[in-house]
């Protein structure tokens, strides 16, 4: 993906917004990311995820599908509460980069 490191912050960003919503897992995430125009493969999602998990933004669960096994993510109390902060943090940002008429 062109542009990753500073684009990363934003998938981080949109996958935390999904897990407080609900249940995800990586296909989906993947998935949902190509509709806002990222390509992320696979081998970059996961260790993202691992990661959001070890820093104790997401909890996961192993759950059956079918014959196979899919790993599930939730936010936690305190991905929810990093995803509040990140919201208020790019709303500001949101208008300063794109607000008041820049070009």
């Amino acid at each position: 993906m062109e542009h990753q490191d500073l684009l990363s912050g934003f998938i981080r960003l949109h996958v935390l917004h999904h897990a407080a919503e609900g249940d995800l897992h990586g296909l989906w995430m993947i998935e949902e990311l190509a509709h806002h125009g990222y390509k992320v493969s696979a081998g970059t999602l996961y260790p993202m995820l691992h990661a959001m998990e070890k820093k104790g933004y997401l909890t996961s669960r192993m759950e059956r599908v079918g014959r196979t096994r899919r790993r599930i993510y939730n936010a936690t109390p305190y991905g929810v509460a990093a995803l509040k902060i990140a919201r208020e943090r790019a709303r500001e940002l949101f208008r300063e980069v794109v607000g008041a008429g820049n070009s």
